[in-house]
């Protein structure tokens, strides 16, 4: 019996850095994963990349990855192609992250950013991450604009 999910469609690299598990706090300006805190997201890969490379920067320095790293993470992400729904993943807590932050909040600032693999999250919803796994096999899909359902037959869930 299949399983109907709520979906979303994310740009590479970050398909692929949330299902392999390196970013584990995806970033929007409105809370539009709040409503499913403690469900389960289907992950699809959509067409186009990503504009812009701060992910790069993230990767090399504050997570410390070689470029060998980073291919083999970028390869690891694209081995179901694009235009599909590659994996699931359970949604967390969602808030909103401060204007500006004191010195004491730097630090946090930090880490989120290495958690979202991406820079300037302020005034950002962020949304909590884990449990990313792949499924068995790739499952053809449009990708939508924010949340829309899809149904995932058995034999290809993890």
């Amino acid at each position: 019996m299949p399983v109907q999910v709520w979906c979303l469609s994310f740009r590479q690299p970050y398909a692929g850095l949330v299902l392999d598990g390196v970013k584990t706090v995806e970033s929007r300006w409105r809370p539009l994963l709040a409503p499913l805190e403690n469900q389960t997201l289907a992950v699809h890969i959509a067409r186009r990349d990503w504009e812009g490379d701060e992910w790069r920067a993230v990767l090399s320095g504050p997570l410390g990855m070689n470029r060998a790293q980073i291919q083999a993470l970028l390869e690891s992400g694209e081995r179901f192609g694009r235009g599909v729904v590659a994996g699931l993943v359970d949604v967390g807590r969602t808030w909103l992250c401060p204007a500006s932050s004191s010195s004491s909040q730097e630090a946090e600032l930090q880490h989120l950013e290495q958690s979202a693999v991406l820079t300037g999250l302020q005034e950002k919803h962020l949304t909590h991450l884990s449990n990313p796994r792949w499924l068995k096999e790739p499952l053809r899909a449009h990708g939508g604009r924010d949340l829309w359902t899809v149904e995932i037959p058995d034999e290809l869930l993890p």
